[in-house]
């Protein structure tokens, strides 16, 4: 679960990094200084939304190839053993039950306990485990992780987040450019054209922007966690994803690829105001919610 989040928002910044330069070279900023000293909202809304909305759909197009590149994930297009029969039987049925198509099945060589799912439609999506996670879990505790995995498919999560990414994006690159003349024209009184001022303060905003909303998305992307726990929990009982959550709270937080982080099933321990940088809850706060809830 923790890379699907992680690798999605890292491939996001870069995609809009990538087509501000882009726009830039290509001289689509001029039409924001068309008037002098003054700055054209309209025309850079609409600049925003394309960079920043298409960064996050691109991100999305890409996510379930960069997923497989990133871990080294190996689909199973027919089985070769009675694990990996096991394994397409169960994510068959589950995603039978959970109204969706059957996702992509991958293995993906790690010794940490981890699992992901990811894809642009919830009828083409991936869903991957780590080694490790066979390894180290029974087979109840491993069916309820790959519930919680196809529940993220069916609760549409990918397409959250890449509108909530979309939304932050629009707004990040929106007031960057705001600060940004503000800094070229009023603080360093220049009136033609955008100097170096606009363009640093342009990037260091960005950065700082950037950086603050990203706490928007892991707070919508620690609601998802536990409402796929509950998905797991109605799929396959409520049992096995407290006991799979115990297990792995257990062991040291499952090591993945920075950039694939928040797509794993679960996060590392954060404290104070770095809590609002978690893609996961804690574990305790996922099981005591399990716990509470009634119908399962």
């Amino acid at each position: 679960m923790i890379k699907r989040v992680g690798l999605f928002i890292a491939t996001n910044l870069a995609i809009v990094l990538v087509l501000s330069v882009v726009l830039r070279l290509l001289g689509v900023d001029r039409i924001l200084d068309e008037s002098g000293s003054g700055l054209n909202y309209q025309a850079l809304l609409i600049l925003s939304l394309v960079i920043g909305f298409g960064g996050s759909f691109i991100s999305l197009a890409m996510s379930k190839w960069m997923a497989k590149r990133a871990t080294g994930a190996r689909v199973i297009e027919q089985a070769q053993n009675a694990t990996e029969s096991w394994l397409l039987a169960t994510v068959e049925r589950q995603s039978r039950d959970a109204g969706i198509a059957m996702p992509e099945v991958a293995i993906y060589e790690s010794p940490d306990m981890n699992a992901f799912a990811t894809g642009a439609r919830r009828n083409a999506a991936l869903v991957a485990v780590s080694t490790g996670l066979l390894r180290g879990m029974p087979k109840a505790e491993v069916e309820a992780v790959l519930a919680h995995e196809v529940s993220h498919v069916a609760n549409g999560d990918m397409v959250t987040l890449t509108l909530i990414q979309g939304v932050v994006n629009t707004f990040v690159i929106f007031l960057s450019r705001i600060v940004g003349h503000f800094i070229d024209r009023v603080v360093l009184k220049n009136d033609r054209g955008y100097g170096i001022g606009y363009f640093v303060s342009v990037l260091v905003a960005q950065l700082v922007l950037g950086i603050l909303a990203s706490t928007i998305v892991m707070y919508v992307s620690r609601r998802r966690e536990f409402r796929a726990d509950a998905g797991s929990a109605k799929l396959n009982g409520r049992e096995p994803m407290i006991s799979a959550l115990a297990r792995l709270g257990g062991t040291a937080p499952a090591q993945l690829p920075e950039s694939m982080e928040a797509f794993g099933i679960s996060g590392g321990e954060r404290h104070g105001i770095m809590r609002l940088f978690m893609s996961h809850p804690p574990i305790p706060e996922r099981i005591e919610a399990l716990r509470r809830a009634s119908g399962y």
